[in-house]
């Protein structure tokens, strides 16, 4: 199977964060195995960490320390109120896209099905 388009996933990756940290309070690499688990294998650290940053510096995370037995304090994220209304209208905006985009495929199968 091939991988996810790094354009494609660039541009919802926010939206996907903000989906999980809402669904549980996490810290970064976790959330790396959970994206992974969920079938983005192809998903790195590197990605994942800057996505994390900027989404704390916008406002739409916050994060707190937690001391860990097994090594260094972990940063654990949640989405603040702005972060939480950044996801419905990233999820609506979402979901638009994915309408217009079966239309656009829906259309193109219709049209090469056409006789000439």
């Amino acid at each position: 199977m091939a991988g996810h388009d790094p354009q494609m996933l660039k541009g919802v990756l926010s939206l996907l964060l903000l989906e999980l940290c809402a669904q549980q309070e996490d810290y970064g690499y976790a959330l790396v195995v959970r994206l992974q688990g969920l079938g983005f294998p192809e998903l790195a650290e590197g990605t994942v960490y800057p996505a994390l940053s900027r989404l704390e510096s916008q406002g739409l995370l916050e994060a707190r320390l937690v001391r860990s037995a097994s090594g260094p304090a972990r940063k654990y994220y949640t989405p603040t109120a702005a972060g939480a209304a950044e996801r419905v209208r990233a999820r609506q905006a979402w979901d638009a896209l994915v309408v217009a985009v079966a239309a656009v495929r829906t259309d193109s199968v219709r049209t090469q099905e056409v006789p000439t």
